[in-house]
């Protein structure tokens, strides 16, 4: 079981990563980690060490200069602090190969801040419906207008060059856990 003191170290370390994120005061935000680690479940992409998780954020706050993000709730398990939370922002750069559409999208989230034996920050694992921002990015988009039918041709496009990519083995090859109250023959299956 974790004690108050843990638990409050690690509010303290995940807190202080959200709201670095939001001021992207980058070297704040990597510190939380030794080993910056990030898996976007929903895309099946991990973003593995400080070079690829800077470039993450680079081309996430380009297409998203304002993302933002509201906390709705905080939660403790041996293992990790879990948090869900709002993320906000407007479109106004690439987002991959979709351009820009100028729309707003707010999303509810579901963060796992994962911390190894040692109490040391090892990954954050994301959790969203990339259905509902793309519904508010490109379904925002009003196709009366002639002036948006390019646009959005040019975002079906994007959608469909970015869904082309091989998932992270890492995030469709895992494991099965084992459970120390299975039965031998059961866990063996």
């Amino acid at each position: 079981m974790l004690t108050e003191q843990v638990r409050q170290a690690r509010q303290k370390l995940v807190l202080a990563h959200f709201h670095d994120e939001v001021r992207q005061d980058w070297d704040a935000v990597l510190s939380t980690f030794p080993h910056p680690h990030y898996e976007l479940v929903p895309t099946l992409t991990v973003h593995d060490g400080d070079s690829t998780v800077r470039t993450y954020y680079r081309d996430t706050r380009i297409a998203f200069p304002d993302q933002a993000h509201e906390i709705i709730s905080l939660r403790h398990s041996d293992d990790a602090v879990i948090v869900e939370f709002w993320l906000m922002g407007t479109h106004l750069g690439p987002l991959g190969a979709i351009p820009p559409t100028g729309n707003r999208f707010r999303v509810r989230m579901t963060g796992f801040f994962i911390f190894d034996e040692a109490g040391t920050l090892v990954c954050e694992r994301v959790y969203f419906d990339t259905l509902s921002i793309l519904k508010q990015l490109v379904g925002g988009l009003d196709l009366k207008r002639p002036k948006n039918w390019l646009l959005a041709v040019r975002c079906f496009k994007g959608l469909l060059a970015m869904s082309s990519g091989q998932p992270a083995p890492a995030l469709t090859q895992t494991p099965p856990p084992s459970f120390s109250d299975e039965p031998a023959s059961k866990a063996a299956q």
